[in-house]
Order: C-alpha cells, then sequence, then structure tokens
C-alpha cells in the first residue's frame, strides 16, 4: 500500500469516528434524516478535497462545515418558501421522526435523537430564521464557540451571540413542558392507544389535557389538520382508530410514541408530549411518502 492509500484511509477513519456527531448536527438543523445523510457526505467530499494536514481540530472543522451546508440549505428552502412555517395558513409541516424500538435507541440512530431532541422541540426549531437556527443549535446544543458560527455567518461575534439569544427565548417560550419519567409516559401512551381502539371517548378525556394541541402533516396528498380542546382530539383518536387495524408502541425521537398500520402498510407516526401525567401535545405524521421513506415494517 502507497504512502497516498495510507493517508486516505486514515482520513476516512478520523472522519468515520466525527460521523455520529456530524449525522446529529446536520437533523437538528435540517429535520430531515435523507438531509442530513446528505449534509454530511457533502462534508466529506469537501474533505476529502481539502488538505486535512492543515487542520488542527478536525471535528470542529467538519462541524461547521455541516453548519455551513444546512444554512444553505435552509436558505435555499425559505428563497423558494418550500416548507410553510407550523400552523401557517393552516398547513402543518412536521420534521422527520427518527422511530426506534420501544426496547432501546437502535445505535445508529440513537445519536440523531440524544440530549432529549423530541418531535416538539424539532418543531419549535422550524420556526426559527436559518441564522437563528445555526446559532442555537451549534452553540446550544454543541458548545460551539460564537467566533467559529460568526465565520459561517459572515457576522460578528457579537450579533451571532444576540442571535443565539433570540432563538434560545423563542424556544424557552414554546417549547411545552414534559414530562421526563418514561415509565409514566409510556403508561399514558398505551391508556390512550388502548381508549382509541375501544372507542372509549371518556378514557380518553382521562389522558388528554383539556387545552391539548393535535398537528397532523399529511404532505401533499392528505390535508394536514390542527385541531385544539380534549374534546375535539379525543374523537378524531377513535375516528383513526377505526381505519388502523394495528398500533405498535415505539420509540419516536426516544420518547414513547405509537406507529399504526393498516394491511401492513404505516398509516401514521404519533409523537406525544406529557406533563403531569396527561397529554398535551400530539405531532402526527400522515405524510404516505415520507412514511414510506421511513422503512417502517408491522
Amino acid at each position: 500500500m502507497g504512502e497516498e492509500d495510507s493517508e486516505a484511509e486514515l482520513l476516512a477513519a478520523r472522519f468515520e469516528a466525527e460521523r455520529t456527531q456530524l449525522r446529529s448536527v446536520a437533523y437538528r438543523m435540517l429535520g430531515s434524516v435523507a438531509e442530513a445523510e446528505d449534509a454530511v457526505q457533502e462534508a466529506w467530499l469537501k474533505l476529502s478535497r481539502s488538505d486535512a494536514g492543515e487542520l488542527r481540530n478536525l471535528g470542529a472543522w467538519l462541524t461547521t462545515v455541516v453548519g455551513r451546508i444546512c444554512l444553505d440549505q435552509l436558505r435555499f428552502r425559505v428563497s423558494r418558501r418550500e416548507d410553510p412555517l407550523p400552523e401557517q395558513e393552516g398547513r402543518v409541516r412536521l420534521p422527520d421522526p427518527v422511530v426506534t424500538g420501544s426496547a432501546a435507541l437502535d445505535p445508529v440512530h440513537g445519536i440523531l435523537v440524544a440530549d432529549s431532541v423530541g418531535i416538539a422541540l424539532m418543531v419549535v426549531l422550524e420556526t426559527l430564521s436559518p441564522a437563528e437556527r445555526l446559532a442555537f443549535v451549534l452553540h446550544d446544543m454543541f458548545d460551539v464557540p460564537f467566533d467559529g458560527i460568526a465565520e459561517v455567518l459572515g457576522r460578528t461575534a457579537a450579533s451571532t451571540r444576540q442571535l443565539a439569544s433570540r432563538a434560545r427565548r423563542r424556544v424557552q417560550g414554546a417549547t411545552p413542558a414534559g414530562d421526563t419519567d418514561e415509565g409514566l409516559k409510556r403508561a399514558v401512551v398505551e391508556a390512550f392507544l388502548a381508549a382509541a381502539r375501544g372507542g372509549d371517548f371518556d378514557a380518553l378525556l382521562a389522558v388528554l389535557d383539556p387545552e391539548v394541541v393535535a398537528r397532523s402533516d399529511g404532505g401533499t396528498l392528505v390535508p394536514s389538520a390542527l385541531r385544539r380542546g380534549a374534546a375535539e382530539v379525543a374523537a378524531q383518536a377513535i375516528a383513526f382508530a377505526r381505519f388502523a387495524a394495528d398500533g405498535h408502541l415505539v420509540l419516536v425521537n426516544g420518547s414513547p410514541g405509537v406507529v399504526s398500520f393498516a394491511e401492513g402498510r404505516p398509516l401514521s407516526v404519533m409523537s406525544f408530549t406529557i406533563h403531569r401525567g396527561r397529554i398535551t401535545g400530539l405531532d402526527i405524521l400522515t405524510d404516505p411518502a415520507r412514511l414510506g421513506a421511513l422503512g417502517l415494517g408491522a
């Protein structure tokens, strides 16, 4: 093996050691598992074409490269207005859920949802401007210094700090409080699932907060919906359960959730926000195209 081949293999190994964190950064920035993978692959291409020997901190360099790639992608979305903001003009756009078995997180996907990055938080991140999202994600979630983020944004460190502060206030103000007891959350989700299957309206009211908000993202083929209040959400849960032959408890972004199937085909992925033993938020992905891309199996 020649010296160049040996150096290339060493560089590839060093990159692989950083891949899980890079994937995690990109998922938080883009809310899409597939786009996150693409961003990480693009970072590898940039690294392979650069003089890696001049990089003193490869992990930091790759993190900012992925951040810049994701920033460009977010700005492209805004310019094309591809994605509506959550609840904009009656449309709902949910980020990709990371669905894993109920026993434990798959080690490949677990890094994506470390540090309790649930769907509810991801929905709030979707409302930030691209620059705010970059500043918040890189600094608050991955401890990247403001000087490095400022270089990506083409701003001063002081203005970048202000961006992160503004984003932090919006996240803290909009992210609903949630229980942390995993056993309690699982019991609540199981109770919801049993009540919906049984058409038990009163039992659903018992597990739903009176001010519960349910959002469903049906993509371009199925109408999206935003529902408020326990009675409306309970009625919809019963109606939907009639179409789903099977509902399975899974982990959605590391927290108990439900995947529903009919004839082996996934109908929905449900993510729950639970506070004081009651469901305060329900985020439902029903978009057939995106569900198909998740590779779910009954």
